[in-house]
């Protein structure tokens, strides 16, 4: 059984990495930005967290509310702040600059915050492990709830794309901003509502991260950001069914690869991984050619 026990811990990985790969493919998707800050929003989201809950022994469901408020309005303040000034005239190359700026100062932040010592993350999920299989395997809450909660988050996101007016718009502002605005879509509106739902997104993949690596501090969102990052890409930058997709197989290749390769060469593999899959498939899983007219 120890097979399917690092298979289904590989999905339980996934599930967080395209929970974070979401706000990723999303403001990308609609903006046509890439934030990567992303994660340093993960790192301060398990903060609000541990204070609240661990520290202060606040109700959990309080402090994952509170925890995605503040998750919101930091991504929301970033947009505004940071990207929108870029979003017409800034060169890819500024954008970039300006997202590692803002990493930074959500680092030192934290440092200055919280301290560089790890904290140990305490965690939310109360249900207690499940055995199957006469005990052969054990299946633990925070498995059963991460992989759930991604399930849920997808299919709603999905059916609010689809299905809602701001949904709509998101769709109506990727495929063309201009003609968007034309049709009276409030682009500013409408990225800044991306940025807003990918922020929240990440506060729950913190929780879920950080409740099962207990280990906290500012520099904790980093790696988890660049393989969410990798699994958008892996999946199809754009596609939201591609950063569920990505997201799953990238963390499914991580826990087998430290199990049965080596722990050391693991984020090698899965880098490594990334290279084939672009090599053979430029665009990703489920990405699309777009061809430019001129």
């Amino acid at each position: 059984m120890s097979f399917v026990n690092h298979l289904i811990n590989g999905i339980s990985l996934g599930s967080v990495y395209a929970l974070i790969a979401l706000g990723y493919t999303m403001v990308y998707g609609i903006a046509k930005m890439l934030n990567f800050a992303h994660g340093d929003v993960i790192m301060i989201g398990g903060y609000v967290t541990y204070i609240l809950c661990n520290k202060n022994g606040m109700n959990g469901i309080f402090s994952i509310i509170c925890s995605i408020a503040v998750c919101t309005v930091l991504g929301m303040t970033i947009e505004k702040v940071a990207y929108k000034p870029l979003r017409n005239a800034g060169s890819p190359l500024a954008v970039l600059i300006t997202a590692i700026g803002v990493s930074y100062l959500l680092q030192n932040s934290a440092l200055l915050g919280f301290g560089a010592d790890q904290k140990s993350f305490t965690s939310v999920v109360k249900i207690k492990p499940i055995s199957l299989f006469g005990g052969k395997l054990s299946v633990t809450g925070e498995v059963i709830v991460t992989i759930v909660t991604c399930v849920l988050i997808m299919v709603a996101l999905m059916l609010f794309i689809n299905k809602t007016k701001a949904g709509q718009a998101m769709l109506a502002v990727s495929e063309d901003k201009g003609a968007a605005q034309l049709m009276g879509i409030n682009v500013n509106a409408t990225i800044s509502l991306t940025f807003a739902i990918g922020s929240a997104l990440a506060a729950v993949a913190a929780v879920l991260l950080f409740s099962a690596y207990p280990a906290l501090s500012p520099y904790s969102g980093s790696m988890p950001g660049i393989k969410a990052f990798v699994a958008a890409v892996f999946g199809g930058i754009g596609s939201i069914p591609g950063a569920f997709i990505g997201g799953i197989l990238l963390g499914v290749i991580e826990i087998l690869g430290k199990a049965y390769i080596s722990s050391q060469m693991a984020d090698a593999i899965v880098f490594s991984v990334l290279i084939i899959v672009l090599l053979v498939k430029p665009t990703g899983l489920l990405g699309k050619n777009i061809h430019e007219k001129v």
